[in-house]
């Protein structure tokens, strides 16, 4: 797969859910409260530029937007790319994708090309506000109560769709060059952790879309349903799967493995920590199907059972993400995710910048890779799909 279409999906993935690419969540904690020794000569350089701007600056500058810049670039400077800033502005989101709900009318939107009038509804919640409404997928946002999205922009129209629980936001849609105009009335929205089904081969496919709150849960619950089914054998789909939270990863690994260490941390301070399985576990056939856009808890999802022998691994190679992040609240509302520590796999491998190697590699086509991401592939034309379910049948 080239690096120009990973790059665009990784976009994509951070448009559609905020941060998620890089998020390996643990606990979140306040900022420490001491600031760093008022000397050093970094702080003295920045110091120095923002009284210049203060006393020479023409047209002068907004003091929030450049604390932004300044947090970002801050962070930027550390060279990790896993570590960020997010804004006061930005917060409320970050916390929403973290616990999968949010208030909206359960739509997802993007740019699909520079020049549409509007803004490409790519997928509508099952239930939600949206679907009632009769909004569809390929459906243009193209206003907002009234004010054009060329002249809104992308956050602005996501900040004006959202708003609070049982209140109405009047939408302009676009479809087949007609527009007409849709009332909705906002709702607390749950993003679709895990989605399942039995396939005609006897195998219980589950598709989980993050680790973030309550994927252990909804995993479970799938398992056990597929299991009521009669599934002879489980796939794990974790393709385009940007990862989440530690402590929703090992619950999903501790019902799945036998006793043994699950996973390997090592702090900033040197103090390592292993996480075990208990003796209780799954004895079922597993495999687990990966890509390039599979991030921190599917990587190490994928790996524990490939170390295991527990399952087999289809696809392509993982991004490789071995730091883990924790949230720290600024005083001004802002935060920032910092890399706090490495993870490695059960065996104490690191998978930095190497990833997950598949155990049978099955690549895709560039459109093949996007259509899998826009989920318009059928599953009897899923190659990668359909070489798991051989794998099982051996």
């Amino acid at each position: 797969m080239k690096k120009s279409l990973s790059y665009v999906l990784c976009s994509l993935l951070t448009a559609a859910i905020v941060f998620g690419v890089t998020s390996f969540a643990f606990l979140q904690r306040e900022a420490p409260k001491e600031a760093p020794s008022s000397d050093a000569a970094y702080l003295e350089k920045v110091s120095e530029i923002v009284a210049l701007l203060d006393e020479k600056y023409v047209d002068g500058f907004d003091e929030s937007v450049l604390g932004d810049y300044l947090g970002a670039a801050t962070v930027s400077a550390t060279g990790d790319r896993w570590s960020y800033y997010i804004s006061a502005g930005d917060f409320a989101a970050y916390k929403e994708q973290n616990d999968n709900a949010y208030v909206g009318v359960g739509i997802t939107i993007e740019l699909a090309n520079e020049d549409d009038p509007g803004f490409t509804i790519v997928s509508v919640s099952k239930n939600s506000p949206a679907q009632a409404a009769g909004i569809e997928n390929g459906d243009m946002l193209v206003a907002v109560e009234g004010q054009r999205i060329v002249d809104l922009g992308m956050e602005a129209a996501k900040n004006m769709v959202r708003g609070e629980e049982g209140t109405d936001v009047s939408l302009t849609i676009s479809r087949s060059g007609e527009e007409f105009d849709v009332t909705i009335t906002r709702e607390m929205i749950e993003i679709e952790i895990v989605a399942y089904q039995l396939l005609e081969s006897g195998d219980g496919y589950i598709k989980i879309n993050n680790f973030d709150s309550n994927c252990a849960r909804d995993t479970l619950a799938a398992i056990e349903d597929l299991r009521g089914q009669g599934a002879k054998a489980l796939i794990f789909d974790l393709r385009f799967n940007p990862g989440g939270m530690k402590h929703e990863l090992l619950q999903i690994l501790d019902y799945l493995l036998p006793e043994g260490p699950l996973f390997r941390s090592v702090d900033y301070l040197g103090k390592e920590e292993v996480d075990y399985s208990d003796e209780n576990y799954l004895d079922m056939p597993m495999a687990v199907i990966i890509n390039e856009d599979s991030y921190s808890a599917a990587e190490f999802f994928a790996a524990a059972l490939q170390e295991y022998e527990a399952g087999v691994v289809i696809g392509t190679q993982t991004v490789g993400k071995a730091n883990y992040q924790q949230t720290f609240m600024l005083s001004d509302g802002s935060a920032v995710a910092v890399s706090t520590g490495h993870y490695q796999t059960p065996n104490g491998v690191s998978l930095v910048d190497i990833g997950v190697t598949p155990d049978e590699l099955v690549e895709v086509d560039e459109q093949t890779y996007l259509d899998l991401y826009y989920e318009k592939v059928e599953l009897a034309d899923d190659a990668q799909l359909q070489a798991a379910i051989a794998a099982l049948s051996k």
